[in-house]
Order: structure tokens, then sequence, then C-alpha cells
């Protein structure tokens, strides 16, 4: 299998990206496999059905028939409950049939990019775009519950190339917003009614088993399990299990309620010595492995349990050929698990633990925060999220930190555990809600923290300053003191110095010590490399860069704000919000060097990045806006101008004192005129406005951008008419085109989501409509 040609943002698991193994006696479901296989089939696939009617194993014989089409396969489970996870299991498995645009994963790994303006787009391009047909699976999608990942389902959904499907897996109606695919004929629908057995495949199931069953007691047999293949399955099971006769097994019926009863009674019960203990105090894992296995029971053998009850057949299947990894069947697990809390409760939290700290000591954090959630262990949660958040938060999975967070919150461990605290109140500062960050920083002042922090720091009180100075509650001058604890009470080696630097570096800057402030923007580029610490650089390039204009060394400048942009690309973290400060100082040096067409480009990739610069980080959020105000007005853009300086204003009004900047922002507003005043325009969308913009280009209604947002109907409503306004067009449908023709102004868009060759015509199936047409 092919690499992508980028580095992914985090470790994939091997086994989500194939079908699973298909036992030898699984049953051929010939007219199903066909019936997705016509070429007259709809693009989308979606096959809905309780537990246990062989969803999976009907999409992965569809996979494995002679001739078939490349298949990009995804396995999904609650893990992927964050956009970035999902997406880039999809990119990798698509991926891999064809190759795509490396500007996928370079916005899957960012944690500031947009997922409905930036990253479906690109995904969405190189989906339409694929160099042959395929089929993408998406199994057990009745795990995702998230509403961005379901919106990007259904976003791509709209982007399958002709000749191309995707096909989607789950137990219950899907929440997916599908509606108009379904309208327009363009959805076949696979029920339980359709994945029912008959009476030829209830035999060839039965007979796999080597049970000789007659005709009469197959036809019974199917009457009662109404066709159910998991109670036909079980009713296998319990022929070589109990020894029934083949007349016997017809006494079986589907209720959920005798389905547990009969588990137990009749197969449970008459396992071989060991083998239900083992199945019993295994229940709570996900997916078994020997090792895993060997580590929860505290024991050894495992590995060959496992084979042992995979060749037998009884609810145990291989997830891979090589046999290193299996499970449980879903309705035996929650059986077991279900029985263990009964009868052994004692052994819960245990048993969880061990699995904890397999998986933590293996790599594999997100399930080991999974086990130790359902253990209830908040103080254990709370470690392993100490270690995790930094670097899951860079590798874009932003759903993922929300989630722990909120787990946390739920579960009273704000003021309880500080570190968590701090590092919480940063993320919601740097993804743009202050409300959140409020919360979390008045918690990380409670509580105490004993001992080294992960980060090699000895008192949580540099981690504490380090926060003050970040969000400049208190004036410059506290700034300054709190910075200068940080940088003195960080570890060396801490991948916080560099900003603990940049911190002291402003504040010097904003108190008039410029060649104080430079010294240490200076330093940061020596630390940040070296320590991996590489989002700080480009912002400590642009604070120079800004010091060399203050000197009208506008050369130096130049160089410095290109290097910043070189960094910021290379960092896979381009698109994070504190980067808008590198992009904004370059256009107005590119202004200055009367480079107009590159100005606009900066100013768009500046602008962009607005939404998450609020008053809880208003050092950098007005840094950004006095920049854009400056260009906009060498541009003659008085509008554009004003905009920014009332958005400075509503910082200022949070956060009165920053120093020189607002004598900075006194002398902008000074040299503005009346003219341009109410001159509509992209420059004059402010952060709210840009905020919306991305979700106006999606299938979402008002309501439901409302609901992403947490903003009220009538708020979003009025947000979109100004938008209208500005972008000078009358729709909907107008500020789409509008605002795809602004994202065209920047390269990275263009390559991949923007129109190209406008001339040449090629086949994709978008926006529900299989036309002829240009890309």
């Amino acid at each position: 299998m092919t690499q992508p040609t980028v580095a992914l943002p985090f470790d994939l698991l091997e086994l989500k990206l194939r079908p699973p193994h298909l036992g030898r006696r699984s049953v051929s479901r010939t007219a199903l496999v066909e019936r997705f296989d016509d070429p007259a089939a709809p693009p989308i696939v979606v096959v809905c059905a309780g537990p246990g009617y062989g969803k999976t194993t009907v999409l992965t014989q569809w996979a494995d028939a002679p001739g078939q089409r490349p298949f990009a396969w995804v396995s999904v489970d609650r893990h992927d409950n964050d956009p970035v996870t999902l997406l880039t299991y999809v990119a990798v498995a698509l991926d891999r049939v064809s190759p795509i645009d490396a500007g996928v994963f370079e916005a899957l790994a960012s944690p500031g990019a947009s997922i409905e303006g930036t990253v479906v787009p690109r995904l969405g391009a190189a989906l339409a775009t694929v160099d042959e047909p395929l089929v993408l699976v998406l199994d057990d999608v009745h795990e995702i519950d998230n509403r961005q990942c379901l919106d990007a389902i259904a976003a791509l959904a709209r982007h399958v190339g002709d000749g191309s499907q995707l096909a989607l897996a789950a137990r219950d109606n899907l929440a997916l917003p599908l509606g108009l695919l379904r309208t327009r004929g363009l959805i076949s629908e696979v029920g339980a009614d359709a994945l029912r057995m008959g009476e030829d495949e209830a035999r060839e199931l039965l007979e796999g088993t080597g049970l000789d069953v007659a005709d009469d007691d197959v036809a019974e047999l199917v009457r009662r399990t109404e066709g159910w293949p998991a109670g036909l399955y079980l009713a296998a099971l319990s022929a070589g299990t109990t020894r029934l006769g083949p007349g016997d097994v017809a006494q079986l019926t589907g209720t959920d309620s005798f389905v547990a009863d009969f588990l137990q009674t009749e197969l449970l019960a008459h396992l071989p010595p060991g083998e239900l203990p083992f199945l019993l105090r295994t229940s709570m894992l996900e997916q078994l492995s020997g090792p895993l296995c060997d580590a929860v029971l505290a024991s050894s053998g495992s590995a060959e349990t496992l084979a042992s009850l995979e060749r037998s057949n009884r609810f145990v299947v291989a997830l891979d050929r090589t046999r290193e990894w299996y499970r449980c069947h879903p309705l035996v697990r929650e059986l077991l698990a279900a029985e263990l809390v009964r009868s052994e409760p004692e052994l819960v939290t245990p048993l969880l633990g061990r699995a904890v700290d397999w998986c933590a000591a293996n790599g594999q954090e997100s399930a080991a925060i999974g086990y130790a959630q359902a253990a209830g262990d908040r103080d254990r949660v709370a470690g392993l999220m100490e270690r995790s958040i930094q670097p899951v938060f860079q590798s874009g999975r932003v759903a993922t930190v929300e989630a722990w967070l909120g787990w946390l919150d739920a579960h009273d461990g704000m003021g309880r555990h500080p570190a968590v605290s701090v590092i919480g109140a940063m993320f919601y500062a740097v993804i743009g809600r202050p409300t959140a960050s409020d919360r979390w920083a008045d918690a990380a002042e409670l509580g105490t923290h004993a001992g080294p922090l992960v980060d090699g720091s000895d008192s949580i009180e540099s981690w504490r300053a380090l926060l003050r100075a970040f969000r400049c509650r208190d004036g410059v001058e506290t700034m300054r003191a709190d910075a200068a604890l940080a940088v003195s009470g960080l570890a060396p080696r801490s991948t916080w110095h560099p900003a603990a630097l940049v911190l002291l570096g402003l504040a010097e800057l904003l108190n008039g010590s410029a060649e104080t402030a430079d010294d240490h923007f200076a330093d940061v580029a020596d630390e940040a490399v070296d320590l991996g610490a590489a989002d700080m650089l480009p912002v400590a390039l642009a604070e120079r860069a800004i010091v060399a204009i203050g000197r009208d060394e506008w050369v130096r400048a130049d160089e410095l704000a290109e290097h910043a942009i070189f960094v910021a690309r290379r960092s896979r973290r381009e698109e994070a919000a504190l980067n808008a400060l590198v992009y904004a100082v370059a256009a107005r040096i590119a202004v200055h060097f009367d480079r107009a067409p590159s100005a606009q480009e900066l100013l768009t990739k500046a602008q962009r990045r607005l939404p998450q610069l609020t008053h809880v980080l208003p050092i950098p959020s007005v840094q950004v806006r006095l920049e854009l105000a400056g260009t906009y007005l060498a541009l003659a853009d008085q509008a554009g101008a004003r905009t920014m300086l009332r958005e400075i204003e509503a910082i200022r009004r949070r956060r009165p004192d920053l120093g020189s900047l607002r004598r900075q922002a006194d002398q902008v507003a000074s040299t503005l005129t009346t003219a341009g005043r109410d001159a509509p325009g992209v420059s004059t969308l402010t952060a709210a406005e840009l905020r919306l913009l991305p979700l106006l280009t999606t299938h979402l209604t008002f309501k439901e951008i409302a609901d992403r947002l947490r903003l009220s109907q009538h708020t979003v409503k009025s947000h979109a008419m100004a938008v209208y306004r500005k972008l000078g067009v009358t729709s909907r449908s107008g500020a789409v085109d509008r605002a795809r023709s602004v994202a065209c102004s920047d390269p990275a868009a263009r390559d991949s989501s923007c129109p190209r060759d406008a001339g040449a015509p090629r086949r994709v199936f978008h926006g529900g409509i299989r036309k002829q047409g240009t890309t």
C-alpha cells in the first residue's frame, strides 16, 4: 500500500483501513452484492439495520467480489467523533487507491484550518477527481454523533465522481442530512428487510457448521427469527456447543429478551472451562489482542486463547489476516459486559485500569483515556490529558480535545487539576472561545499540583504565570512580570518556553523597549526549532519584522516576513490563528513595495484567520487588526480600515491597558476621512461575519448553522444579510459564488477547491447532480 507523501498528523490504526477478514463460514450474499454493483445504481449506498444483520459482511463481500473496482475502506469507531480524525482516515483510504493532493493532508494537520471552508472542499475535490472509479466505504457510521463529522460526510456525498460510489453502513436511521439526494433519487437504501436471510441462505449457514437440518426445520427457524442473520448464527453456534439435535435449533426465537437468555443458558454456560472467564473479563475491551488481554488479565497465553476461540467460531472473529487483533461479537460483548458488572463488580475498575496502563504505554492515548473515562477515574483521565492534549491539538484534532475537556468539566475536574485547566484555558483562547477560556482560566488558579509537570517544570506557578501573560487581563506591566516569571520558572526544555519568551518580548515592545523586545524574539528563533515549538517561530519573526518597520528598515522587514511565511507553511500549522499576524505584516510590507496583487492575497490569508482572534488574546488580536487597517488605508480602502478599528475598540473595552497599541490605534484613526464610510466590500466583513462565511457555502440551513455556531437563528440571519450586502449580492447562492472567488485568491485554496481550466469539461457528481460540466 502506498503511503501519503506528507507526514500524517497522528498514527493511524491499520485495522480501520481495510475490510475485516471474512470467516470461512460466511454465507454468500450474492443478490445484494449484485444490487450494489449494478452500473445503474445510484452513487450513494446506505445500508441501515440493527445489530446482527450482516451489514459489514455484505460490504466486505462486495469489496472481495472478482473484477471489483478499488475500495477505500474506513471502519468508523467512537474515537472518530472528531472531523480531523475521521477525514484523515478518509483521505488516507482514498490516497491508497488514487494519490490525492498533498494539500488535503496539510490542511488536516493544521489545527486552525476550517473544516467547512478548507478541509472538506479540498477532500471533496480529491474524491471528485480520483484517477479511476472507486467505492468509498464508511462502516459503522452510527458511532458518529459529532455534527461537524456528519456534515462533512454529507458534503463528501455531493462530490462522488462519475462511476464511483459512497457506501455508508449504520445501525439506525442516519442523522446525515441527505434529504436532497434522496429526493433526486441518488441514494440506494438497503434496510433490514433486504438483509434478512431466506431459507437457502439459512441452510447454507447451518450446513456450514456441519448440521444436516431438514427443510421443514429450516423454514421454521427462518420464520421464528424472521431471517435475522444473528439469530440464525446463534442457532448454528448453539447446535455446535450444546449438541442440540437438528430439529431443536428451530426453537430459537429472535426477540431481544430471549436472545440474552439464550446466550446465557444455551451458549455461555456450555463453553469449555476457562473460556467464559476470559470472555467475561475482557468484555470491556473494544478490540482484543494477545498482549492487551495478557495485561488486562494479568496472565499469559491470551493470544492462543483468542486463536482457539476464533477457530471454533465461538463469538470471536479476527480483524486482520495475521490474526493479531480480534473482536467479540457485539451482542455477546454487550451481554458479557453487563454480566461482569452484575457478577464481579469489584473486578471492573482494576481491569479497566490495566487496560489504561497498556494503552498508554503502547501509544494508544485516546483508547487509554476512553477506558479511564469508563472507569470514572477522573484523576487518571486528567493525568493522561495533561500529556496528550497538546500533541493531539497540534495534530488538528480539536473536537477530540473539546470532548476530553467537556468530560472533565462534567465530572467536576476543572478546579481539581490546575495543570489541565491551564491547558484548557489556552486551548479555548486559541480556537476563539473566550467564555470557555475564562472559565478554565479561573479554574487554573485553584487547587494544587504536587511534583513536576509533564514538561519538566518544577511548579504549577510557572504555568499559571504563562497563562496570565498569554491573556493579559491586567495590563502590560503585569503581563511583563508574569512573562518574566514564566521564562525563569519553566523548564529550559519546555515546549512552552518559546511562547513565554514571545510574551516577554511583546511586553517589552508595548512598553517602548523595542531593542530588548527584538533580543527576546531573536532568542525564540534559536529555541523554537530546537524544542519542536515551530508554531512560535513565525510569530517571533513577524514581531521582528514589526520592530524593523519601526526602524524604517523595510528591506530587513521584508526578509523577516518572507522567512516567517516559509516557516509557517513548513510547520503544518499554517492555518493557526496566530499566523494571521505573519500575513498581515507581510501584506503591509507588500504594499510598501508596490506589490499590490501580492498584498491582496496576503490580506485574504490574514482575514480568514480573524474569527479566532478575540479579546482573550488581546495583543495579537489588536496587532493583526492594526496591520490590516494600515494596509487598507494604503490601498485607499477607508471602509476596511474603519471595520478593523471598530473591532480594535471592542477589544480595548475589555482589555483597556495594552500599552502602545492604544496610541497606534489612535494614530490610524486620525488619518481616516469621511470618504468611503459606508462602502461595502470583502474588507469590511467583521470577524463574526467571516466566521459565518464558510458555513454559507455548505448545505446547512440557517437554523443548523446557528446550532453549530452556538448563536440564535436571528443573529445568523442578520450576519448573513450583512454578508450579502458587503459582497454585493442578493442571495445565499450569490454569496457562495462570491466567497469562492475570494477564496481563489489564495493559491492553497485554488489548488484544490477553486475553478481551474474553466474551459476543460470533466464529468463530475457535484451538488447532487451528475452532469457534464466544468470543475
